[in-house]
């Protein structure tokens, strides 16, 4: 994906690409590529695959989500950033609190910070069942199983709170048997299926309300 067709894919989003947004991105790609040669972050680092399938794939949550309106976020298991680092680029408006249990990705989390001089967002080193908070929105991208994901979520999920777990296909982890188990617990409010441009590989959006 270009950053053409990256901003026209942002657009079919309504999401504003601003030119002070794409230098931060860039910013951000040239952090990630960086310390990805110190540190195990991502196997993708072209850049029109980053773009892809990290950036525009972490914006994809607002298919699902108003991230307008001042919340707060927490991404668990965050790994180099996605989607909280990119949410917070688009959307200064969020709280976000970063979550991952290796300490050198915090410490490269947080150069990212600074670097990109974002407020109002903290990396923590945990892992999510051990972290306690309470967030409007919590959402965790490619980490577990939904069933194990929801073990290391929903504590963190403030009553009437959202979950969004950011999946590629979903069909094999959530059946009949394993919806009707998580819906004694909590409210599973949509599960919006689509495909990211261009590679056209299967992706899921499952938001669950904490009742």
């Amino acid at each position: 994906m270009t950053k053409e067709e990256f901003i026209a894919a942002l657009k079919d989003l309504n999401i504003e690409v601003t030119e002070e947004k794409l230098t931060e991105l860039n910013k951000f790609y040239k952090l990630l590529v960086d310390w990805n040669k110190k540190i195990n972050l991502t196997r993708i680092i072209e850049e029109q695959d980053v773009y892809l399938k990290h950036f525009y794939d972490s914006l994809t949550i607002t298919k699902v989500v108003d991230l307008n309106e001042e919340k707060t976020l927490c991404d668990v298991g965050t790994g180099a950033g996605f989607p909280g680092i990119v949410l917070k680029i688009f959307y200064p408006n969020l709280k976000v609190t970063l979550i991952d249990s290796l300490e050198k990705r915090i410490k490269y989390l947080n150069e990212v910070i600074k670097e990109l001089n974002l407020q109002n967002i903290e990396a923590i080193h945990s892992r999510g069942e051990d972290y306690q908070g309470s967030f409007d929105i919590v959402t965790s991208r490619a980490v577990a199983n939904i069933e194990k994901l929801l073990t290391y979520t929903m504590h963190l999920v403030k009553k009437n709170g959202l979950f969004i777990a950011m999946k590629g296909n979903i069909d094999k982890e959530i059946t009949p048997e394993i919806e009707k188990k998580i819906s004694k617990k909590y409210q599973i409010v949509t599960i919006n299926k689509f495909c990211l441009p261009k590679e056209n590989s299967n992706r899921s959006l499952v938001v669950i309300k904490n009742k």
